[in-house]
């Protein structure tokens, strides 16, 4: 494993808490730490995975998968966590809201966001662990054609609630961005709405993540309510636009969500994305990208390049095309946060 995923993309100050400034982003998610290892697809059969999916598994799981990982890397993710690492590292002043347990992975969870220059206060204090619920990892395995597979424990993460919650920063952010993974558990369902409505009472718009096509269908109908007046900017790649809007293809999907009249981006992986503008559907292509090593953490650092453009006052093709820039950095090395210093990459490519 390469030696550039033994630290965080760090070294970032974060932004001045005196808990009166602006912050462009405020993320909510699972503070998780990923633990990386390369695989091939006969042993995710074996181990009853779908490849290209995210699925959620209790500790016993966990256990039986993670003993089945050679050469493992450990390196702290969560996909609202990466987005904000990406905002802080493009310059962005940056929160995030999550919760871990008072353990080593806690521990390492923390120091690591806040060296990437993240404000990072854990949700409700660090609980206390149990045999079942420390902090939460994600197990992501990676084949030869850089696809990945991931088997998510939730741990500390999945005990968030609405009381939880730091309304003060959330009050602060100019975007607001959730996870949809949260959106399996009912207490963190509970806590993303207050903050929704928390964002919205101090003038901020809210961006919201599909995460997942399996995540999508359980929980469709919930979330084409969101899109009628709660959610104002919407993420997903193709397979979960369809899924949302019951489409036949993805141009049906996009559609569909032009219908909404949100700004929506959507991510097509090797075809690049496309945006929503006020002038209809726009593509942007991807950026080309010697070898694509592991594609976690794509969708989510498109996202950051997106969200930071957004809320630096970007059209919405420059803030994909932003975000390309940022997916494009994260695809070529093992790990779902920036190693590159996308701050000088988006200068040197005229988008800062």
């Amino acid at each position: 494993m390469p030696d550039d995923l033994d630290h965080a993309a760090g070294g970032v100050t974060p932004p001045d808490d005196g808990q009166g400034g602006r912050l462009d982003v405020v993320g909510v998610g699972s503070p998780l730490v990923d633990v990386l290892a390369r695989t091939t697809d006969a042993a995710l059969g074996r181990l009853d995975l779908i490849k290209g999916s995210m699925a959620l598994v209790d500790l016993a799981q966990a256990e039986v998968i993670h003993a089945a990982m050679a050469e493992m890397t450990e390196i702290s993710g969560g996909s609202a966590a990466n987005t904000m690492v990406g905002v802080a590292a493009l310059g962005g002043a940056a929160g995030f809201i999550g919760k871990v347990a008072d353990d080593r992975l806690g521990t390492v969870f923390a120091s690591d966001i806040r060296a990437a220059g993240v404000l990072f206060e854990p949700a409700g204090g660090r609980v206390a662990p149990t045999a079942d619920a420390g902090t939460g990892r994600c197990l992501v395995l990676v084949t030869g054609d850089a696809e990945r597979t991931m088997a998510t424990h939730l741990g500390a993460a999945a005990t968030l609630t609405p009381d939880d919650l730091d309304l003060d920063l959330i009050g602060r952010a100019e975007l607001l961005y959730l996870e949809g993974y949260l959106w399996d558990l009912g207490p963190a369902k509970e806590a993303m709405r207050r903050a929704i409505a928390a964002c919205h009472d101090h003038d901020g718009s809210v961006a919201f993540s599909l995460s997942d096509p399996f995540c999508v269908e359980r929980n469709r109908h919930e979330f084409l309510d969101l899109l009628l007046g709660d959610v104002d900017v919407l993420f997903g790649n193709e397979d979960e636009l369809v899924a949302l809007f019951a489409a036949s293809s993805f141009d049906a999907a996009i559609a569909a969500a032009e219908e909404t009249g949100l700004l929506v981006a959507a991510t097509r992986g090797a075809r690049g994305s496309v945006v929503l503008t006020a002038h209809g559907p726009v593509e942007v292509g991807p950026r080309p990208v010697d070898v694509v090593v592991d594609t976690t953490g794509a969708g989510d650092l498109y996202a950051a390049g997106f969200l930071y453009g957004l809320s630096h006052g970007q059209e919405p093709v420059g803030c994909a095309e932003l975000g390309t820039l940022c997916a494009a950095e994260v695809i070529s090395h093992l790990g779902a946060r920036p190693v590159a210093d996308l701050a000088v990459l988006a200068a040197e490519a005229g988008l800062a």
